[in-house]
């Protein structure tokens, strides 16, 4: 605002700035296709919603605050986010063609409604950065919406959109052009790099724990005595372990809320090494072995108890909320 205040004192004679008018929307046409390939990547590779994980399938859905409800429900359906993020790809692309910037603007912006209405809706807190994308297509549109109105209201045909020359000469646009999606290519490859890497390694394609599941806590006895839950100190009020990380371990208890650990898992010697997030000096050894593929029984020393725990595997194809895919013909939904 300064700047533009000192330029408009200094130069405030010309009428208009037609040449750096051409370069400020290219300039703005590359931040906001470069932004569009950021967020549509991160769903073509689904990074920015990943399938709900083993804790979220057994979280009361009245306990996921307003973003986890958001997050779970688009991670639930990835056919749907693939379709989102390849419409964001659409935008970001023909921004890249002059002569289609018009079309790609109008996507940005229909792309860009919907995820501010998303970030309001359940009080996400990137709303100013969805709406300075919103204002971005607006500015790119502008020279055209009388055009649009005439093509989409009164269906008045042919319409001319406005040209996105940058110079004289037809040999230097090509130049031009041809640069633009150069830069459009590298911009798709390297965010493709980085959401495939860290789908590969913190996503839905990371190693999966060696006691990988779900397992409900058939049995907890403390000191050798057998008792209910609610009888046990608050720690040991289990209802579930469960295992999805290698590193990671995590107990359900019976209010619903978890209890996390850090968890070493030697597969050979059948022993858990665990630790607590918070604390350098808190230890605990663990010996576990598995009868059959669905009982697992845990051994150990944990606050001052020699600690059993009997426990089933659950079956995730039970919770309906994993991702089977879309059916042509709608199957029975559970009440």
């Amino acid at each position: 605002l300064i700047a533009t205040a000192v330029w408009t004192a200094v130069n405030g004679k010309r009428a208009s700035y037609e040449k750096l008018h051409r370069w400020f929307r290219l300039f703005l046409r590359l931040a906001l296709a470069s932004q569009m390939f950021e967020y549509g990547m991160t769903k073509v590779i689904p990074t920015q919603f990943p399938a709900p994980s083993l804790i979220t399938l057994v979280t009361p859905v009245g306990n996921l605050s307003p973003q986890g409800m958001l997050w779970t429900s688009v991670g639930a359906s990835t056919a749907y986010e693939v379709f989102t993020g390849l419409a964001e790809l659409a935008g970001g692309i023909l921004l890249l063609i002059p002569g289609a910037t018009v079309w790609g603007a109008v996507i940005c912006l229909a792309d860009m409604l919907q995820v501010f209405a998303l970030n309001v809706g359940y009080d996400i807190g990137v709303k100013q950065v969805s709406l300075h994308l919103i204002a971005i297509s607006i500015f790119l549109l502008a020279p055209d919406i009388p055009r649009l109105w005439d093509l989409f209201v009164r269906g008045r045909l042919p319409v001319r959109f406005t040209g996105n020359r940058l110079f004289a000469t037809p040999f230097a646009n090509r130049l031009a052009l041809a640069g633009q999606i150069l830069l459009g290519i590298y911009l798709i490859g390297m965010q493709a790099n980085a959401n495939w890497n860290y789908w590969r390694l913190e996503g839905g394609g990371r190693t999966r724990s060696p006691l990988y599941g779900i397992w409900n806590v058939e049995e907890v006895s403390l000191n050798g005595e057998i008792r209910p839950a609610a009888l046990n100190d608050y720690d040991r009020r289990w209802r579930r372990v469960i295992f999805e990380t290698p590193e990671r371990m995590v107990f359900q208890r019976t209010d619903d809320s978890f209890a996390r650990y850090n968890a070493a898992i030697d597969v050979g010697k059948e022993t858990i090494v665990m630790t607590k997030p918070a604390s350098r000096t808190w230890k605990t050894d663990w010996k576990y072995s598995r009868q059959g593929s669905d009982r697992l029984i845990l051994d150990g020393h944990m606050d001052g108890y020699d600690v059993h725990v009997v426990a089933t595997l659950v079956d995730l194809n039970t919770f309906p909320l994993r991702d089977k895919g879309p059916h042509w013909i709608r199957q029975d939904a559970p009440r």
